[in-house]
């Protein structure tokens, strides 16, 4: 029996067919009027007003740093908008700003580090008993501070990675533990003498009136923007920062970056603490640790500036600065010094609430 000769059957069969290939000619036909209709552009208004927020978060910080001077300005026009009161606040915050910068590398990678402060006094002890009492030469007294700063930066990627430590738990020991050191090695005494030759080359000589420190600060921070946004190993460590599981997933080591990331913050607050003894001429083993405070606030400040939501360098240092001209601010109206307390804390609080509106209020997790 023929079954496809009979129109009985081969008619249901072939009208069947021909439903499902107009069906498909039609989607077909739709899919390709969908792809050659314009797409709709936003008013042009609407795009203006992205264009102004986004510029206006990026920047806000350095507006509002310029309405602070304004400020103090009007108030004490004499004092606050001399040349010598900016370049003296230039000059003696560049530590401060080095110090920042090295505490940017692991709050990058999602780690703090709360012996950063401890370590910069570190430094700075080992290199003026060094040099002040024991007369070596100050090549040879840097690089024993700087690798005494590389090996806290060591320990410290030692017990984050292996031990699998929360980093605040460890650099807050590691920090005490260092401060302990300082006090054992000075005797609880400032050690004074160090070679003006150090001093010349941090504080003596100046550029446009503003000391050589504000300029090795601002190579640092030159380099570190470079670093992180244009090559490969500075990508990993935003990577890592932003997402340890899915960094792993991608192939990259996020121990080895996590552990670089706590020696490169030691080796610079190393540096900081170099810096510290040339700017004093001395190394005290107490008043360097107030810096931790500042550097943190800074820092955070920063992320809500130039690339908003993001650890960066430039941020950080327009967080320190401004946060330095209400400090020089308050100290010529005559506040009393507690208040400088009251500030640093504050911004800190405030600075951590505006990075976290920033990242629309999306959890940061520290390690």
């Amino acid at each position: 029996m023929n079954v496809m000769g009979s129109g009985e059957f081969a008619d249901p069969i072939l009208l069947s067919y021909e439903a499902r290939l107009a069906e498909v000619e039609r989607r077909l036909r739709d899919m390709e009027g969908e792809r050659q209709e314009p797409r709709q552009v936003p008013p042009r208004s609407r795009r203006d007003r992205t264009r102004f927020s986004t510029f206006a978060e990026r920047y806000a910080l350095i507006g509002a740093w310029l309405v602070l001077i304004a400020a103090f300005g009007i108030i004490s026009p004499k004092y606050f908008l001399s040349w010598i009161s900016f370049s003296s606040m230039f000059s003696s915050n560049a530590v401060l700003v080095v110090l920042t910068l090295g505490l940017l590398v692991p709050l990058t990678a999602g780690d703090f580090d709360l012996s950063i402060a401890s370590t910069l006094v570190l430094s700075s002890m080992t290199l003026t008993i060094l040099n002040a009492l024991y007369h070596w030469p100050a090549p040879a007294a840097i690089a024993v501070a700087v690798g005494c700063g590389a090996f806290v930066g060591l320990i410290n990627a030692f017990l984050v990675v292996y031990f699998r430590i929360h980093s605040l738990i460890v650099t807050l020991g590691t920090g005490t533990f260092l401060q302990g050191i300082v006090l054992w090695i000075s005797k609880s005494e400032t050690i004074s003498g160090l070679s003006p030759t150090l001093i010349d080359f941090v504080i003596v000589k100046r550029i446009f009136g503003i000391s050589l420190s504000f300029y090795y600060a601002l190579l640092l921070c030159v380099g570190m923007w470079v670093f992180l946004e244009y090559t490969t190993p500075g990508r990993r460590l935003l990577f890592v920062g932003r997402g340890r599981d899915v960094a792993r997933l991608s192939g990259i080591r996020v121990d080895r970056v996590r552990a670089l990331a706590l020696l490169a913050a030691s080796i610079i607050a190393a540096v900081a603490g170099i810096m510290y003894s040339g700017m004093t001429g001395s190394a005290d083993p107490l008043s360097g640790l107030q810096l931790l405070l500042p550097a943190f606030a800074g820092a955070f400040l920063g992320a809500t500036s130039i690339i908003p939501g993001r650890f960066n360098p430039f941020g950080s240092m327009i967080g320190v600065y401004v946060l330095t001209t209400g400090i020089l601010g308050l100290t010529i109206l005559g506040i009393p010094s507690f208040v400088q307390s009251l500030f640093y804390g504050g911004g800190l609080v405030l600075a951590v609430v505006l990075s976290q509106l920033v990242r629309r209020r999306q959890p940061q997790s520290f390690s």
